[in-house]
């Protein structure tokens, strides 16, 4: 295991990062107490130090359950969790990005995880009603009181997360140094924006989903079941074919799927740390493993090239030779 640092901050953490959503069996799945703790310390054991957990994981059990096992060595992990999902039903303070909700999430979650502070606490996801000065100086405030070490936003569109963090930083308070969305080689749209715009403000992407729900791993292609419907849009015509290319290319390493597309998200050009979740210890042990391999030039063509997506207006017109002719000649003259 190496380690990176994270985002535009001095916060080391490992470069893959344990998704704890399955710890707890509240949902009606996941796993139970022990086999969590199996898992987690299978995790640490190979060096690994990041913890993403949430509010509303297992209702609750997920945080109680990493709180217990970061306990014996707290200042050693790097805690993640997030607020904003509903956590009590039709009660409007009880979910939002807004800065009651904010507070009381934190200080339950404080409780549940048994610490005194958070390293990590991700906006979960954008909610279209919270003024983002409100959200932002309400984050702020949490890191002054030393509540909060760093803050990470998850699934809300570029444009919010740049205005974000121009008016932290033209205000001088604590700016996101994490993205969290969904990315892997079935869902490559995050290239449009979201990535270019995390790698301009220097954050580290933390990617959920990296195997496709499953999809990526071929156990759909073996006739087994998972937690994917068959009418999932992961399962469709072009991602079956992507997940029979991802198992062509893990045979011809001697890998396994899981690790050929854990790996290609590690690959991309700037910092990735991939969520990996399992409820069976040897799953995380399979994934673990992804570490050690390396994806020649040849494998990564392939799969480049088979998950390719188009970009879309803007980016394909301004890639146009139309448009780059216009700017002149004297444009291609230009080093970066």
């Amino acid at each position: 295991m190496r380690y990176k640092l994270f985002g535009d901050s001095g916060l080391r953490v490992s470069e893959l990062a344990l998704g704890a959503m399955g710890f707890g069996t509240e949902s009606g799945w996941g796993a139970d107490y022990e086999t969590s703790k199996k898992i987690f310390d299978l995790y640490a054991n190979a060096g690994g130090n990041f913890i993403d957990t949430a509010n509303i994981y297992a209702a609750g059990t997920s945080e109680k359950f990493c709180g217990d096992f970061v306990s014996s060595d707290r200042d050693h992990f790097v805690l993640a969790t997030k607020y904003s999902l509903q956590d009590r039903m039709n009660d409007v303070h009880y979910a939002g990005n807004h800065r009651k909700n904010m507070m009381r999430s934190v200080r339950e979650s404080l409780k549940r995880l048994k610490t005194d502070f958070i390293d990590v606490l991700w906006l979960h996801a954008w909610d279209f009603t919270t003024p983002v000065e409100e959200v932002m100086r309400g984050l702020d405030d949490l890191v002054s009181r030393g509540v909060v070490h760093h803050v990470g936003v998850s699934d809300t569109p570029a444009w919010i997360v740049s205005q974000a963090n121009m008016l932290a930083e033209l205000r001088g308070w604590t700016k996101f140094v994490g993205l969290q969305i969904e990315y892997s080689l079935i869902q490559r749209a995050p290239e449009r924006d979201l990535l270019p715009m995390a790698k301009a403000w220097g954050m580290t992407v933390t990617p959920w989903g990296a195997l496709g729900g499953g999809a990526l791993t071929g156990k759909y292609l073996r006739g087994e079941k998972g937690r994917l419907p068959e009418n999932s849009p992961r399962l469709n015509e072009r991602n079956v074919a992507i997940a029979k290319l991802v198992v062509e290319v893990a045979e011809s390493l001697g890998a396994t799927p899981a690790q050929v597309a854990l790996k290609w998200t590690m690959t991309r050009d700037l910092s990735v740390v991939p969520i990996v979740g399992s409820t069976k210890p040897e799953q995380l042990a399979e994934n673990l493993k992804s570490l050690e391999l390396e994806l020649p030039d040849e494998a990564m063509q392939k799969l480049n090239a088979a998950t390719a997506i188009e970009l879309g207006f803007p980016h394909d017109f301004l890639q146009s030779d139309a448009v780059k002719n216009a700017f002149g000649q004297t444009q291609r003259l230009i080093s970066k």
